[in-house]
């Protein structure tokens, strides 16, 4: 999809919707043109995809849907429907009709004027991102686990070269495939984006081509119903929870996620998931939710011989989070625009 953009100007105040999942979320009424849809964008707290398991036409239905009830978003710790409280106001932004037409628009402008469209959540937070990724997976490479105690270390480029060269990289809900390209700069290899959107992956492929990523490969895949039929050392998403979670049935949507990651994700793989609608502690929490959530299965008479190994390792465990994002006090609470957490697999 199209990034989201954040004006120097803004005021904590005004984003305080990113970071108190308490606070309703807004949407823009009518999306005529781009400059239009980069207003309504700015007033939603996320800009990403989410898959469906539905056909077409249901999930366009479905989505309209979850608009109106994405007001009422729920902790992670509650999987019931939210289909029975809507409040908000609808909008053209949750239906992928729309994301595909904004695709459409976007491709058209790189092949007029070159142009690569918009970064999620700015340039600043997917430089954060990539730099604090490449340590992290660097440190991982040499036995260094974290302790949750501070950044990652940086190493020589010569260092981090030989680490990461030998790392399979998936980008979900890739985009523009901007990010994929940032971290083969940083010395990745082994690169997958996909997206749902088939706009999405035909403007990251003439991205790749132009600046001579051929090392990147693009395709369009539903991560809740995943085709890739191969693992991955490192998942990387950047917004696509978030609107996973803006769906009717977003909470059994968010566990449909996790099952889906866990099994894309190699063992001793880390996943970074960097969100605008939670915070690193719901993010930490809603891992350890599906931890739990499965240790349950795994105890039950027909549990497969996969579901048993979860027993005694639940599939995800914490690993670090990004501290550098600014902070605000608001409402006695401190908080962040952004969270960016990493999470190793079992």
């Amino acid at each position: 999809m199209a990034g989201m953009r954040f004006s120097p100007e803004e005021s904590p105040e005004a984003n305080q919707h990113l970071q108190l999942p308490q606070q309703q979320l807004q949407t823009g009424r009518e999306v005529a043109s781009d400059d239009d849809r980069s207003v309504a964008a700015d007033s939603w707290s996320i800009k990403s995809d989410y898959g469906s398991t539905l056909d077409d036409e249901q999930r366009h239905a479905d989505a309209a849907e979850a608009l109106s009830s994405a007001a009422n978003f729920r902790p992670a710790s509650d999987y019931s429907s939210d289909k029975d409280e809507p409040d908000a106001e609808t909008s053209m932004l949750g239906l992928q009709s729309y994301w595909d037409a904004a695709y459409l628009d976007e491709l058209a402008n790189f092949r007029e004027h070159g142009h690569a469209g918009e970064i999620w959540f700015g340039t600043d937070v997917m430089d954060t991102v990539i730099s604090w990724t490449k340590s992290l997976c660097t440190d991982v490479s040499q036995g260094h686990i974290p302790n949750h105690g501070g950044e990652p270390k940086p190493q020589s480029v010569e260092q981090d070269e030989n680490y990461l060269s030998c790392w399979s990289v998936l980008d979900i809900g890739t985009g523009n495939g901007l990010l994929l390209q940032e971290l083969s700069k940083q010395g990745f290899t082994d690169l997958t984006g996909t997206d749902y959107s088939e706009g999405a992956i035909d403007l990251a492929q003439s991205l790749a081509d132009r600046d001579g990523f051929s090392n990147i490969k693009f395709l369009v895949d539903d991560i809740l119903e995943t085709k890739l039929d191969r693992q991955f050392q490192l998942v990387m998403d950047k917004g696509t929870l978030d609107a996973i979670g803006l769906h009717p049935d977003g909470p059994i949507k968010r566990i449909m996620y996790w099952d889906s990651v866990s099994k894309l994700l190699a063992p001793g793989g880390i996943l970074v998931i960097t969100s605008c609608n939670h915070t690193k502690d719901e993010l930490v929490q809603e891992a350890e939710n599906f931890n739990q959530r499965n240790i349950a299965i795994s105890q039950e008479p027909s549990a497969t011989k996969d579901q048993e190994t979860h027993r005694d390792h639940p599939p995800f465990r914490y690993l670090n989070h990004v501290r550098t994002y600014p902070t605000f006090m608001f409402g006695g609470s401190v908080g962040s625009r952004v969270a960016t957490v990493a999470f190793l697999r079992s």
